[in-house]
């Protein structure tokens, strides 16, 4: 059954489930593109309410309001940096020795894709796997902080996959670096939206292959959760407004092919939904 508009970006009467759990209101911020103009809004039911100024600072409602139907849904910001997680939840970590601290690795800009767009394979990959992941967006400049300084600068989460090709990452074909294994071109879809004032430490995440759940986890499953990840990483890397931070990914992955259609599900937040393709 195809995924309705309404379910890829979820409900806002839903999402007030979490408002009551300790925060004042749940926002959803969308980046869209309509005609030639590119723009913020707040997503609101079937409507985007447009606002103007800076997403992570001063920021206004223009009183422009469009239909969700009328325009093109983008990656939800345009991040400086991409950072991600690995062996970050315990059903993925399975036997093995879990680590003694957040493992990070960079993601190029350049492998960002929007919502709806196809994640396109490269000619010499043969084995590139869904992860299904909570992201997490920066939304002031935070450099050596505490736990509490950590928390209050994730501005709001969204959907992630980190796209992998694992013969590169760790197969007959490794490379020293994960460059192109985590980096190719749109090896990094994000969206549809980020959410801000909700409670993301115990969220439902599913991805789907082809409408079958291939993965499913709470995200109270993480080793380390969101402040956790977001301090270690400043005590060594300045942390800006926009930066995104993939948080690792549950269970286990598989090898998707031409035509597949991926999709990560967080409850709260919406889905995010890619089709597979050959470059």
């Amino acid at each position: 059954m195809r995924t309705t508009r309404r379910q890829l970006f979820g409900s806002l009467a839903a999402a007030g489930v979490y408002a009551a759990q300790g925060k004042d209101k749940v926002t959803k911020y969308i980046r869209y593109r309509r005609g030639s103009t590119t723009a913020y809004g707040i997503l609101d039911g079937d409507t985007v309410r447009e606002i103007h100024g800076d997403l992570f600072g001063d920021r206004k409602e223009t009183g422009v309001k469009i239909a969700l139907n009328d325009v093109k849904v983008l990656h939800p910001c345009e991040p400086p940096k991409i950072l991600a997680v690995g062996l970050n939840y315990k059903s993925h970590v399975g036997d093995r020795k879990p680590p003694e601290h957040p493992e990070i690795f960079y993601k190029p800009i350049t492998a960002l894709q929007h919502p709806e767009d196809s994640i396109v394979i490269p000619p010499a990959a043969k084995n590139v796997h869904y992860e299904g992941e909570l992201v997490l967006v920066i939304g002031k400049r935070v450099r050596r902080a505490s736990l509490d300084e950590a928390r209050a600068a994730i501005f709001g989460v969204t959907c992630g996959n980190d796209v992998s090709e694992r013969d590169w990452q760790g197969g007959p074909e490794k490379d020293l670096q994960w460059w192109r294994a985590k980096g190719a071109d749109t090896f990094a879809p994000l969206g549809p939206v980020i959410v801000q004032g909700l409670d993301y430490g115990n969220l439902l995440l599913q991805t789907r292959l082809n409408g079958n759940v291939v993965q499913k986890q709470y995200t109270s499953d993480l080793i380390f959760d969101g402040p956790a990840i977001v301090s270690w990483i400043s005590q060594c890397v300045t942390l800006t407004p926009g930066d995104v931070i993939y948080t690792g990914t549950p269970g286990h992955t598989s090898r998707m092919s031409a035509g597949d259609v991926v999709e990560v599900d967080i409850e709260g937040i919406g889905v995010l939904r890619n089709r597979i393709a050959m470059a």
